[in-house]
């Protein structure tokens, strides 16, 4: 038998199908894996051994019986934003610390309903506030990668940074992450693992604690395309209780990711290579388009002239909805609550003592733009070239079936190096955030190395609602990088 953590998804079903393991079997070593890897990556911020136990034990069941679902008995980390009813529920916020939903949210029922397990609840940057998971309530998550001769520990990218880390190590074999302005591909890039952010809408966002409403959206982690695909099928689907929840069938992604790139168009848009880029991720893009190439797709040079504006139009609109998603935290109906001399000074204490400096910098930021005299000036404007950020990605759908970028402009960065400087730990995001903006799908595929042998991250663009593209894309990059590089912290390989 194999070494169980080390396995894919799709080869664990198999392996289930073929009674070679049990699930009961394939959740013991991963809890085991937890138990051993998370003191020193603190991934998780609760774990539920024992729910997973219980879950396992259902799938297996089910299994004998004939029912099993598409994700049977496959152990899984839920990103801390995802609602789970009666587990612990904090949002990596103080805030939360002690919040115990009694309601599910869509995406994990659905993925209970295929017969998941549920390992515990993933650690985040506060409130998914974050490129570097470091601003978490809970502490810092460690990425399981570290640079060549160097024991430094590095950042997970943020702010799905627990759920990559957890997968990257092999203490899960996938992740749910949410995605506002890159907060599953860049992790997905630093820690060497696959991670789609889905079409805005493929994905219910019921039960997901809210940053920016109009930018979340759920999608899945994993160590291959595949294993994205199988996630993503499970996840999906339109639900009534969203109103943003696009009513569109879901399709088959799996098979997707296997139909190969001939006779596609694959755009390179000229603004991605910016000043100061490194020449490894240049080289490493470059790379990319000759794969491609040589599978048969034809590469085609397009302009997205408004990407310069990506990111301070991100850091209007983003901080904006959140001041206003986070203004229902103020200790009165549920969370913590720091009692005052009156209602107005309750209020202060409550937030001054359950919110984390970063998430306070961009209420401040938020109210400030939303704010007489500065709403049209910041606000109005900002989403005026939203727009036009939407118009160029269209304009190049009409040219080109998807779209080929570098998915961050570095690879992991060192705990403490960039956090005295926000505005240099925002440009984490430069080439995540316009997809995020244009709602548009877009998902990261290890494809490299640096110098110091850190993994690096090729994204994949696609349009509205054909994820089915990104995956084929995804998965011809996937064969052709032929990345197997593993990081040093992992299940059943050096401490």
């Amino acid at each position: 038998m194999s070494f169980l953590p080390e396995l894919t998804i799709a080869a664990a079903l198999d392996g289930l199908a073929a009674k070679d393991f049990s699930a009961l079997e394939l959740t013991r070593a991963h809890i085991s894996a937890i138990e051993s890897l998370d003191p020193q990556l603190n991934a998780f911020i609760t774990q539920t051994p024992e729910l997973a136990l219980e879950m396992a034990g259902a799938a297996d069941a089910a299994r004998a019986a004939g029912s099993a679902g598409p994700l049977s008995g496959i152990p899984l980390a839920i990103k801390d934003l995802f609602c789970v009813e009666g587990v612990r529920t904090t949002a990596a916020s103080k805030i939360l610390e002690n919040f115990v939903p009694p309601y599910e949210s869509t995406v994990t029922a659905q993925l209970k309903a295929a017969g998941a397990v549920f390992l515990g609840k993933a650690n985040l940057d506060e409130f998914a506030m974050g490129s570097s998971n470091t601003t978490s309530g809970f502490g810092a998550v460690t990425n399981p990668w570290q640079r060549n001769g160097s024991n430094a520990k590095l950042v997970p990218g943020g702010s799905s940074g627990g759920s990559a880390a957890a997968v990257a190590s092999r203490m899960a074999m996938g992740a749910t992450g949410t995605d506002t302005g890159g907060s599953i591909r860049q992790p997905a890039s630093f820690t060497g693992i696959t991670g789609i952010k889905p079409t805005y809408g493929r994905c219910s966002r019921y039960g997901i604690v809210a940053f920016a409403s109009s930018l979340d959206q759920a999608g899945p982690m994993a160590r291959s395309v595949e294993d994205c695909a199988i996630l993503l099928g499970a996840m999906s689907g339109f639900d009534a209780r969203d109103s943003t929840s696009a009513e569109r069938p879901v399709a088959d992604f799996r098979a997707a990711a296997k139909r190969g790139v001939k006779g596609l168009r694959i755009g390179i848009p000229a603004e991605y290579r910016m000043d100061g880029m490194s020449a490894e991720i240049e080289g490493l893009w470059q790379k990319g388009v000759a794969w491609l190439r040589e599978q048969g797709a034809e590469i085609v040079d397009v302009s997205l002239p408004h990407t310069k504006y990506g990111l301070p139009v991100y850091y209007i609109v983003a901080p904006a909805e959140a001041s206003s998603n986070l203004a229902r935290y103020d200790g009165v109906r549920f969370g913590t609550r720091v009692d005052g001399e009156d209602l107005i000074d309750m209020y202060e204490r409550t937030r001054a003592a359950g919110f984390g400096a970063e998430v306070k910098r961009r209420i401040m930021i938020g109210t400030y733009v939303l704010s007489a005299g500065y709403y049209d000036a910041y606000y109005l404007k900002a989403q005026k070239i939203r727009a036009l950020i939407l118009r160029d990605f269209t304009e190049a759908f009409a040219k080109v079936d998807a779209l080929l970028t570098p998915t961050a402009p570095s690879a992991a960065f060192g705990i403490g190096e960039k956090t005295d400087d926000p505005v240099t730990m925002y440009l984490n995001d430069v080439f995540t955030v316009p997809a995020s903006l244009a709602g548009v799908p877009a998902m990261s595929v290890p494809a490299g190395l640096d110098a110091q042998g850190l993994p690096l991250g090729l994204q994949i663009i696609g349009r509205h609602f054909d994820e089915e593209t990104v995956f084929a894309v995804g998965g011809a990059l996937e064969k052709a990088a032929g990345f197997s590089a593993l990081p040093a912290i992992r299940a059943g390989g050096a401490k």
